[in-house]
């Protein structure tokens, strides 16, 4: 058995440096900077008019209003795609490209995300401008239908196009039970244990003396794990089962509370350490291009690992790139692509600027990182780093809040993701399998409490970068298009002009339906 572990480690190695050192980053800036070229830099030259349509305005009504069958509110969008995104990434992704890339890694995680708004913002244009209804009446989007019927679209691509449609579709499956799933009830598991029954050590055998040839097994598991997976599992079928629209209403509620708690803990750690965050902030700039070794004493980080570290820690955290997040948000009520590529925006600034950082902060002003040498002092791992600095001040309760706090994250992941991982199982095969994939994906909960290993999370690191080469594909190939229905809605509603048709769906009785509905000013 640890003969096949290691096996598939090193075949998991390799395929992941190709995907994400190779040609993962290139694409994923890469992407960023067209994006952001074509659309004149959206991000920055409008950001009053998307932050106004977006965080400006989440308590008014038209955010929240439910207008349509088979849809749910924009604002219900943006807190299922949160509460996928915002996950253990942001917590112990965070505090582990510091500890292997250094604090420069937050620099890059900040460059990542600046041009992964874009690429966001890009992805939910297109997720809304190519979906459709399925035979339920629920919109459908995401990277599958663009790749399949935009890309698919240019002439000799209609196969490539299918092609790729069906491999993201694939890997957005597999990363569901992954990143999706049994790495964040695996996290959720360690850290309730850790946090609330340390002192617990029973076991339940499941089997003893089983004969099976000449050897004979006996399979033992820990208690407190079984019963957290009981739980979980329990809790998630009901709302997993219930569909998008009981998904969407927790994450209505859940995703706001957790991040704004977790912002004020960390907020009043960084009031404690204030002195400290000026030179947390030097040392990002200062270690952005590489850990220098000090006096021979000190192994130097490479700038390839830095750069790796943060910016795939980022993409880890904000998914912006994945093509995932677009899988909800195609299922918004808005009738203006834009605007939910606003949304997209939004998203990235929440989840990365504002989450991730103050994560960065509490780690970097923790006194556990080394602001000279960049590295963390003997110890202290990733995994447990944030939960010592919360400690560190607010004592057991301060760990106590981290597992509750983990426990949010990346039970509202799991969520996001079973719903991503539905619509990667319809594209595929129908909306009757989906109802069989849920009930998987519930059943697998248990095997990431009982779970030890972190090739899970290794594994689901490569499926990211796997889902996210033809997904950037697809964006790269239709940027005429993105830039087409950016400058139509620029011209129509931040300019004025009354005379330019809005540009809205790819099929002609989508356009002509959401067109008359916003002629009439119901968008």
């Amino acid at each position: 058995m640890s003969n096949f572990i290691e096996k598939v480690t090193s075949i998991n190695d390799v395929i992941n440096g190709f995907v994400w050192v190779k040609i993962g980053l290139i694409l994923l800036i890469g992407t960023g900077v067209l994006m952001t070229a074509v659309t004149k830099v959206f991000q920055i030259t409008h950001l009053p008019h998307w932050w106004k349509k977006t965080g400006g305005g989440v308590f008014k009504k038209t955010s929240h209003n439910k207008k349509e069958k088979g849809s749910v509110s924009q604002f219900q969008a943006l807190c299922t795609a949160l509460a996928a995104t915002i996950g253990t990434g942001n917590i112990a992704g965070v505090s582990a490209a510091i500890c292997i890339g250094g604090p420069g890694a937050v620099f890059w995680m900040w460059v990542a995300a600046f041009f992964g708004m874009m690429t966001n913002f890009s992805e939910n244009v297109l997720g809304i401008f190519y979906r459709r209804k399925n035979v339920e009446g629920e919109w459908s989007g995401g990277a599958m239908y663009y790749l399949q019927d935009g890309l698919g679209s240019y002439k000799g691509c209609k196969i490539i196009g299918k092609i790729l449609a069906i491999l993201f579709a694939c890997f957005a499956v597999l990363a569901s039970f992954g990143i999706g799933n049994m790495g964040q009830i695996n996290k959720i598991t360690l850290n309730i244990e850790s946090a609330f029954f340390s002192d617990i050590t029973e076991k339940l055998v499941l089997f003893a003396g089983i004969k099976w040839g000449e050897s004979v097994f006996t399979q033992e598991i820990r208690l407190v794990p079984f019963c957290i997976g009981i739980a979980l599992m329990i809790i998630a079928s009901v709302i997993i089962l219930g569909g998008l629209k009981r998904i969407a209403a927790v994450a209505e509620k859940i995703v706001p509370f957790m991040a704004v708690a977790y912002i004020i803990g960390a907020l009043i750690l960084c009031g404690v350490n204030i002195t400290a965050i000026p030179e947390a902030f030097l040392s990002i700039i200062r270690f952005a291009f590489g850990v220098k070794p000090v006096a021979g004493a000190v192994v130097g980080i490479a700038i390839k690992e830095v750069i790796t570290q943060g910016c795939k820690r980022g993409v880890f955290s904000n998914e912006a790139g994945l093509g995932s997040s677009v899988m909800v948000h195609s299922n918004s009520d808005v009738k203006e692509p834009v605007k939910q590529g606003m949304w997209g925006i939004f998203e990235v600034f929440a989840d990365t600027f504002v989450v991730c950082t103050m994560t960065a902060m509490v780690v970097l002003t923790s006194g556990f990182i080394d602001l000279k040498t960049g590295m963390a002092i003997e110890g202290v791992s990733d995994a447990t780093l944030v939960a010592k600095a919360f400690s560190n001040v607010f004592g057991k309760p301060g760990e106590w809040f981290i597992a509750v706090a983990i426990l949010l994250f990346a039970f509202t992941t799991v969520l996001g993701w079973s719903h991503y991982g539905s619509k990667a199982v319809e594209y595929l095969f129908n909306t009757k399998v989906t109802r069989v994939y849920k009930v998987i994906f519930v059943v697998m909960i248990m095997a990431g409490a009982l779970m030890g290993s972190s090739l899970a999370w290794d594994i689901s690191d490569t499926f990211n970068g796997l889902m996210m080469v033809p997904n950037l594909i697809g964006v790269i190939a239709l940027f005429p298009l993105v830039k087409k229905i950016t400058d139509n809605y620029v011209k129509r509603k931040i300019k004025g002009q009354t005379d330019v048709e809005p540009l809205l769906s790819y099929d002609e009785n989508i356009q002509k339906e959401h067109a008359k509905l916003v002629e009439e000013g119901a968008e």
